[in-house]
Order: C-alpha cells, then structure tokens, then sequence
C-alpha cells in the first residue's frame, strides 16, 4: 500500500506540473514543473514519507527500463541521426561542460558558506 500511495503523490505532482504549465503557457515540461513542486512540498514538510521514499526506490531500482523508449527511438531515426551528427555532437558536448562548469561554480559556492561558518570537517 505504501508504494501505491507514494506513486500517487509522484503522479499527482507531475499532473499538477503538466496543468501549470498549460494553464501558464511556460516554455518549461510539466515533469520538471512537477519535480519542483515536489520539492517545495518536501521542504515545507522537512521529511520524507515513508511512502514516496518506497516508490522512489522502486522507480530508481528500474531506471534502466525507462530508457528502453530512448534506444528505440535512436534505432528508428539512425539514418537521421547519421545525417545530423555534428550538430548533435556539438550541443551533447557544450551542455555536458556546461552541467559540470555549473556544478563546480556551486560547489565552490556552497563550500565558502560552510568554511565561513565553521562546519568545515576534515
């Protein structure tokens, strides 16, 4: 029952992203919108429940399924893809340094926060 009821939420919250999005016209996908509402609500609570950290698992455990879809779609459009490989090389590479330029921006960021305020473990 816990796993029902914590895909029910993970549900709810990427329908409650797909309205918000229709409903605000935002250049963003519903799942994110609904990802981030998740969030917020998490924090507001400050816990986890026990039921959307069991459904979290079960998806995570069976994340591998989930991009099945994805090499399909690939092997459909691999003439396409043949076509069109520079440009795709191109924006694979610049969003790849640009993910990992960012994560040690705000790694560097968040670790002088920690440093000024003396949580600094060695």
């Amino acid at each position: 029952m816990a796993f029902l009821n914590g895909i029910t939420l993970l549900l709810l919250c990427q329908l409650a992203g797909e309205v918000s999005v229709r409903l605000l016209a935002l250049p963003v996908p519903g799942p994110v919108v609904g990802m981030c509402l998740l969030l917020l609500w998490l924090l507001a609570r400050g816990e986890v429940l026990p039921s959307v950290d069991t459904a979290a698992g079960a998806l995570l455990a069976h994340l591998s399924l989930l991009f099945v879809p994805a090499g399909v779609g690939l092997m459909a459009h691999f003439t396409r893809l043949g076509s069109e490989w520079m440009p795709l090389l191109v924006a694979l590479v610049a969003s790849t340094l640009i993910g990992m330029v960012t994560t040690a921006l705000v790694m560097q960021w968040l670790m002088k926060g920690r440093v000024r305020r003396g949580d600094e473990h060695d």
